[in-house]
Formats: structure tokens, C-alpha cells, sequence
């Protein structure tokens, strides 16, 4: 295999697994808030509060992103979130995110950025819908 074919054919499907792996976990943190699965020791977030909004974007961005529908505007959001839950949440305890339990939410702050900027990749709804179009 050649540096062409890891461009051409393999990084766009790559592309896909990222989005897909990535949305499948970050949308478990928004049924653990909102649904109770997997069951959390903490009990679910009050109606229209900061961490109830944040698992409504977690649970239905991710439901999105699976099969890359909006796939854009849906990562750039996210990683705002995620931004956003880093400094409201994290960085207050401590500067260190290894020590404020903040280096998931930087990561998917990052990931989804590159995700927004990337796009969907070869295996997402986007993708069709604008090959669709376009033929």
C-alpha cells in the first residue's frame, strides 16, 4: 500500500470510524444523564439546567453525528461544549487536566473541531445526500 492510497482511500473511511466511535461514547454520557444508562451514582440533572442542556447536545449530537448527518455545524457545536465544560467545570479544579478530570473533554473538544473542519468522511449521510445532488 502506497502514501496515495492511505490518502485517497483509506483516510476518509478512517475519518468515519473517528466520527462514529467518538459520537457512540460521547453519546453515552448523554443517556447516562438524561435516561439513567448506564446507571451513574449521581442522579439525573434538573429540567433546563447547564448539565441537562449539555446531555440533550451530547445525546442528540451524537445520535447525529453516528451517521454523519449535519455533520459540520453538529462537531463545531460539540466542541464548543466541550470547550465550554472544560472551563466551566475542569479547569477550576486544578490546572492540570490530568489532575481536574478535564483531558476527556479538551480531547473531544479537539476531535470534534477536526471533525467539523474534516467533514463526515466516505461513510456518512452527508456524503450521499450531496453525491445525490450533485448527480
Amino acid at each position: 500500500m502506497n502514501t496515495t492510497q492511505l490518502e485517497t482511500v483509506w483516510a476518509p473511511r478512517l475519518l468515519s470510524v473517528l466520527r462514529i466511535v467518538a459520537a457512540l461514547i460521547f453519546m453515552a454520557h448523554g443517556t447516562q444523564k438524561l435516561l439513567g444508562f448506564p446507571a451513574s451514582p449521581n442522579p439525573g440533572p434538573a429540567a433546563l439546567s447547564l448539565p441537562w442542556i449539555a446531555g440533550v447536545l451530547e445525546l442528540v449530537g451524537g445520535a447525529l453525528l453516528i451517521p454523519g448527518l449535519f455533520t459540520r455545524p453538529v462537531a463545531f457545536v460539540l466542541s464548543g461544549l466541550m470547550a465550554f465544560a472544560y472551563w466551566i467545570a475542569h479547569a477550576p479544579r486544578s490546572f492540570y487536566p490530568v489532575l481536574n478530570g478535564g483531558d476527556a473533554a479538551i480531547l473531544y473538544c479537539f476531535v470534534f473541531l477536526f471533525i467539523a473542519a474534516a467533514g463526515g468522511g466516505a461513510w456518512s449521510l452527508d456524503r450521499l445526500l450531496n453525491k445525490s445532488r450533485t448527480a
